[in-house]
């Protein structure tokens, strides 16, 4: 989520026109909820930021355990990371529709009890592919809750303290992020890898109780469209899947391929003349919102094949446990915690675009390090080097996020958020599918160097290719 925004491009959304926002006629909207209820609806939100968050960190420290319990191969394993990123790909955009469609309350809460219950699919999961599903409901019941963080946040809070909130928001992901390798480490030390899906079936129903006293906002009574939510699950779901089948099924890949494309053309032919459009088509047109979508997800992409390559870097490479890979592994989230709030004060007087570029340098140099320092003889100096990374991480991440959705004008900050979103995930799940991709054409044992080198290469193509925006 965004910090405050920039002096200048908050004056310049401002003047951009707009039309009234049907949904904050009523006061209470508009004013923010009353305390207390204020409070419990922000832990509401913030509680399923952890659930959806924590989730995630701690199933990548798990891989190699699960691997090894499961007897597949690391490439095989890497689907439980795949599957629930690419549930949450597809179902995004529709999610944040629906909310709009039938409320964000109504939207939210289902996800929470779908991701709960999956969680305990995930659980007893007695193999692989039960798993793999077990986790696509998870992703579809995360894109259900994280679409509709930012409206929520907005109905809840009033205008002054938004900044506030979204400050919040942040926070509780950084920290999430950073605490998870370590819980999912210390969860597998004492117990075994079902564990560690457990854990979120308490907080799942700590969310639920705490969710009453979220605003219960009207919906617009726009239809969602079924056949653009089927071409859009018809665009992802081939593309991550024929990515995967390209080394081993040549033919079956390039097939799943020019299945994404048509559906791709096919949603977008459709959604072209839409005022507002399932894919925000118009907000795309526009070079800082389209030039920061593309450095988002060259970013995210980064980061995942990085958070995928380094556990199995620890305990295959370097002989680490998994405690000490998930204690390893600790220093970037938080560095991206201390980085994120610099970067948002920093963005008031320098240039989101050399923000931006400099923090894609940096992780890009982290990055490269990484992968060729000589960590045999002593693993300490990956604690600085991860450091180095999580502060260019975070040096990018807010002021591209803000700059995102400040380029979009009021009326459409909810499709700027979803596409913010969608951006990031979609950076996530390449991330995820080219360290699959190196697991199957690389022996085990260089693979996770070699996917760390490509992610450098990405993190310093998104700083460059924000250099873009510089002028605009």
């Amino acid at each position: 989520m965004p910090s405050l925004p920039q002096a200048n491009e908050a004056v310049d959304a401002e003047k951009q026109p707009h039309a009234p926002d049907s949904s904050q006629s009523n006061s209470t909207h508009e004013d923010g909820l009353p305390t207390p209820r204020r409070y419990f609806a922000a832990a509401a939100v913030l509680a399923a930021i952890v659930l959806a968050v924590l989730d995630g960190a701690i199933a990548n420290v798990a891989l190699p355990t699960i691997a090894h319990t499961l007897d597949v191969s690391p490439a095989a394993s890497i689907w439980v990371v795949t599957g629930y990123q690419m549930a949450l790909v597809m179902s995004l955009l529709p999610a944040a529709a629906a909310g709009e469609s039938f409320g964000y309350r109504r939207v939210f809460t289902t996800g929470v009890v779908v991701f709960t219950l999956a969680s305990a699919f995930c659980m007893l999961s007695p193999s692989l592919p039960w798993l793999i599903v077990a986790r696509f409901l998870q992703g579809l019941g995360g894109a259900a809750i994280m679409s509709q963080i930012a409206a929520l946040l907005r109905f809840s809070y009033p205008q002054r303290l938004l900044g506030t909130a979204i400050g919040w928001n942040a926070l509780v992901v950084a920290l999430s992020s950073a605490a998870g390798p370590t819980i999912g480490a210390g969860i597998l030390s004492v117990a075994s890898w079902p564990w560690l899906f457990g854990v979120n079936i308490p907080v799942g129903i700590v969310v639920l109780l705490a969710a009453r006293s979220l605003p219960q906002t009207p919906g617009s009574a726009r239809k969602l469209d079924i056949v653009s939510v089927a071409l859009n699950a018809g665009f992802f779901a081939p593309l991550v899947v024929g990515v995967d089948l390209l080394t081993t099924k040549p033919l079956a890949g390039i097939g799943l391929f020019a299945l994404a494309v048509l559906s791709l053309i096919a949603l977008v032919r459709r959604e072209m003349p839409r005022k507002a459009p399932l894919i925000p088509l118009d907000l795309l047109r526009q070079g800082p919102f389209r030039i920061s979508v593309i450095a988002s997800m060259c970013c995210f992409a980064a980061q995942m094949v990085s958070y995928v390559a380094l556990p199995f870097y620890l305990q295959h490479g370097l002989g680490q446990n998994a405690f000490m890979t998930g204690l390893y592994m600790t220093p970037w989230p938080l560095a991206v915690a201390f980085a994120a709030p610099m970067s948002g004060r920093l963005a008031n007087k320098i240039s989101t675009a050399w923000l931006c570029a400099a923090g894609g340098i940096c992780l890009a140099i982290g990055l490269a390090l990484s992968a060729v320092w000589p960590l045999q003889q002593s693993v300490l100096p990956l604690v600085f080097l991860t450091i180095i990374c999580g502060l260019g991480f975070g040096f990018f991440q807010t002021p591209n996020n803000r700059n995102m959705l400040l380029s979009a004008p009021r009326e459409r900050s909810g499709a700027a958020g979803g596409m913010q979103a969608t951006a990031r995930l979609v950076g996530q799940t390449m991330g995820a599918v080219i360290m699959a991709l190196l697991f199957t054409l690389a022996p085990s044992d260089i693979a996770p160097r070699i996917g760390i080198g490509v992610g450098a290469f990405l993190g310093l193509a998104g700083g460059l290719v924000s250099t873009l925006r510089i002028g605009r």
